[in-house]
């Protein structure tokens, strides 16, 4: 299993704080996300920082850009990182793409497959030099002349990494994408039984098997080295719980497990702005069923426990406060450092 730090900082210039420290407590990737800052940009000071580790975009908002600008960016970054670089993207949700973005909106699994179709297009005429003709229902791409065209990556294809939380992203990802970007508000079970088969099935319609489809995930945890520690820690984790759960998307997770309930009255409660009530509406078992809730001497123990032969790559959720020599027994522990398998 391989070790992601999962940084967000505030502004581009924290990230290279970040990366070093990655560095420094054994990581072996770096993985960025797309919140105040353009992820892109991050991965290339990320890149600069740490040049031995894995970068990812975890994940950058495709609907927000054309194709064509995602693929110059991949293109740079993978030259950047020696081929480290994964090309992590998701569709975000409607609100944002529209309103935020003002970028148009349509069913989001067929329109994703398009896009990935579009990006792949896009690398090969670099590739092969081939005429770029691709015409789908949402992009059409019909020229590149040799002054636009950065020929063919130096280091081979650039990975990509869809993100989703249902079964439609999870197949997507089996039929056509390198990795599975696993959402935080997950459960084990959810995975086994609901997205496994989904990636399962999207892997023989392409002739794959799921080990084609690396499983990447920033798990949510609450951790600390007191009972008061680790209760504060509990409590931060179920407003964050409280927050995903209240999106009409992440539904399926909940109606999984029988607490289909839960999502539309936390729905209701956010449109009323009554965020702070809304950790109180949690059954205890789906805290427990979606974080990991340890001392952070027994954490990496209880998540390899957890996810061993679930997920390939794994990192903590951002805002888990660990002292460095805390963090570092964590990722030697994750790691497998000194340990028997």
């Amino acid at each position: 299993m391989k070790v992601d730090a999962y940084v967000a900082p505030e502004g581009a210039t924290g990230v290279a704080d970040a990366a070093r420290r990655a560095v420094r407590l054994g990581y072996d990737g770096v993985m960025v996300p797309e919140l105040r800052s353009d992820p892109f940009v991050l991965a290339a000071e990320a890149a600069r920082t740490a040049p031995s580790l894995t970068v990812g975009t975890a994940v950058a908002v495709a609907f927000a850009r054309s194709p064509m600008t995602v693929a110059y960016a991949a293109r740079d970054l993978a030259d950047l990182t020696s081929g480290r670089f994964v090309l992590g993207l998701g569709t975000q949700v409607r609100a944002h793409v529209v309103h935020r973005f003002s970028m148009p909106w349509s069913s989001p699994v067929a329109r994703f497959r398009e896009y990935l179709a579009a990006l792949r297009a896009i690398w090969d005429a670099w590739q092969h030099g081939t005429p770029l003709r691709f015409r789908g229902e949402h992009y059409r791409f019909a020229l590149m002349t040799p002054a636009f065209d950065p020929g063919p990556p130096a280091h081979g294809p650039i990975p990509i990494a869809v993100a989703g939380v249902g079964p439609g992203m999870a197949d997507l990802a089996g039929e056509t994408a390198d990795g599975l970007h696993v959402h935080p508000f997950h459960t084990v079970s959810y995975l086994r039984e609901v997205v496994a088969p989904a990636i399962a099935a999207g892997a023989a319609r392409s002739g794959r098997t799921p080990g084609d489809v690396e499983r990447i995930c920033s798990v949510m945890v609450a951790t600390g080295t007191t009972s008061d520690e680790l209760e504060r820690a509990r409590a931060e984790v179920r407003r964050q719980i409280a927050f995903y759960a209240s999106t009409p998307s992440y539904r399926g997770v909940l109606e999984h497990h029988g607490w289909g309930d839960v999502g539309p009255r936390l729905t209701a409660m956010s449109k009323r702005g009554e965020w702070a009530a809304m950790a109180d509406v949690l059954p205890e078992d789906l805290v427990e069923a979606v974080a990991v809730v340890a001392p952070v001497d027994e954490l990496a123990g209880r998540l390899r426990e957890r996810y061993d032969g679930v997920l390939d790559r794994i990192g903590l959720y951002p805002g888990v406060a660990l002292a460095e020599s805390e963090e570092r027994a964590v990722v030697a522990g994750l790691r497998g450092v000194g340990q028997s398998r």
